[in-house]
């Protein structure tokens, strides 16, 4: 039995950066823009008309930004999977957008594959969180926030506490699981145990709970 399309809608101000867009996913096996948004409020009609599986939204947008687009989808539709596209790799409104529930973040100037391979990981229900990138923005951005306390923290195990950690440091279950020494299957259990104790959707929101929880905090040393 053949497996459905990945349905993308891609919103983005510029009609090159679009096209583009349109044409590197279009070319992919079981990947299909449906639709494309000039702006967010556009983006958010699109969703509504569409129902996408992954919408790929650009922050900076005239009208509705990327931010409060991605706010209204969420907020209307808490399965939605937002991909947020930046140009830097130190961009207040990524950090915004997490907050607001994106899944993840990609630059732009990521070559093709890698816009391919976040679609991909996105629509499966997994957040897109570069360590490379999401380490310097979560610790540059998450000092704008007060430090808040959250009980459901303390419902973690040590482990799980421990996972969370690193997964706020920007660690992929691989990684985890060579830090922990425990097999990358028993990451995955513990990653969704947290999430579920800490009733959240994915990773990109519990990296954001864990920086405004105090858990971690901005410079912490990574494993």
């Amino acid at each position: 039995m053949s497996v459905a399309a990945i349905r993308v809608v891609v919103a983005d101000d510029q009609e090159l950066i679009r096209t583009g867009f349109r044409m590197i996913l279009d070319a992919q096996d079981g990947i299909e823009v449906v639709g494309e948004a000039i702006d967010g409020s556009d983006a958010i009609r699109r969703f509504e008309q569409l129902r996408p599986d992954v919408v790929v939204m650009d922050v900076r947008m005239p009208h509705t930004d990327g931010i409060e687009a991605t706010r209204r989808i969420t907020a209307a539709d808490p399965g939605a999977r937002v991909l947020i596209l930046t140009t830097f790799d130190l961009d207040e409104y990524v950090y915004d957008a997490l907050r607001a529930g994106a899944s993840g973040f990609l630059l732009k100037d990521r070559p093709s594959e890698e816009l391919v391979a976040a679609v991909r990981v996105v629509a499966a229900g997994e957040a897109l969180l570069a360590p490379s990138v999401t380490r310097r923005l979560i610790e540059e951005f998450a000092k704008r926030t007060p430090s808040t306390s959250d009980a459901a923290i303390g419902e973690l195990t040590d482990r799980e506490r421990e996972v969370l950690v690193l997964m706020a440091r920007g660690m992929s279950n691989a990684e985890i699981a060579r830090s922990l020494f425990v097999a990358e299957t028993t990451v995955k259990t513990h990653v969704g145990r947290v999430l579920q104790k800490l009733r959240l959707r994915d990773r990109a929101q519990a990296v954001v709970l864990a920086y405004e929880s105090g858990l971690v905090t901005p410079g912490d040393e990574t494993a």
